[in-house]
């Protein structure tokens, strides 16, 4: 009876966002409710078999605030990827040659999709940089350029890598600004926030050797 209730709210909630009845940050909270709706289905009924077994002792974790915004923030992300594969995939001619009409995108998410798209394709050159140790992940979600013999001796080498990084960390920016545009539980003083979860999640993910800034501003190598 619940998984039909479940399944009910879901099916609602997606025909109102279609519809265009809710806002952006309507949707994306939905969507985030529901994948915690489908996780208690599951985890709940383990529980009190657990608890009508043992109950003292008995040791629950809950996820906290930080684990939840991490997710979030996560989740609209990947969703931006989603829309600029969408975006790629969408014929413009159609058979006869004639041109198919599109639905427009907002500007605002249309910027965001151009700045996946470019993190794309500089983001083999942002792992070689953090190789050589002329970039590294600083507490902010930003990169850091580092000098090195290869920047001091190349100058064009030295400009390229500070033409990368500039990019890259203005399509970051534009990604935070959208996060915290379509997520209900931010607000534009919450954007120092999402910077400090994306520099956390930067850290977890850096590979070994790569720089890395602590919240205490210590710069440290990945071991």
């Amino acid at each position: 009876m619940r998984k039909n209730s479940i399944k009910r709210r879901g099916a609602a909630t997606k025909r109102s966002c279609c519809s265009g009845e809710l806002t952006e940050k309507t949707c994306s909270k939905n969507k985030f409710l529901q994948s915690n709706s489908l996780y208690l289905l599951f985890f709940v009924p383990f529980l009190f078999f657990g608890c009508a077994k043992e109950l003292v002792g008995v040791n629950v974790t809950i996820i906290d605030q930080k684990t939840a915004l991490e997710n979030q923030v996560l989740g609209t992300y990947e969703e931006i990827g989603t829309d600029m594969m969408l975006l790629a995939s969408v014929r413009s001619i159609d058979e006869t040659g004639k041109i198919i009409a599109v639905d427009p995108i907002p500007d605002q998410k249309k910027e965001a999709i151009r700045a996946r798209q470019r993190m794309e394709f500089n983001k083999d050159d942002i792992e070689n940089f953090k190789a050589l140790g002329s970039a590294g992940e600083n507490n902010e979600g930003f990169l850091t350029f580092f000098e090195i013999d290869k920047t001091r001796e190349d100058p064009k080498f030295d400009l390229f890598v500070k033409t990368i990084i500039e990019e890259e960390n203005a399509d970051r920016l534009t990604i935070m600004k959208r996060i915290v545009m379509v997520n209900e539980n931010f607000n534009e003083e919450d954007l120092p926030k999402v910077q400090k979860i994306f520099a956390s999640l930067n850290r977890e993910n850096a590979k070994k050797g790569e720089k890395n800034q602590l919240e205490n501003e210590t710069w440290v190598v990945k071991e």
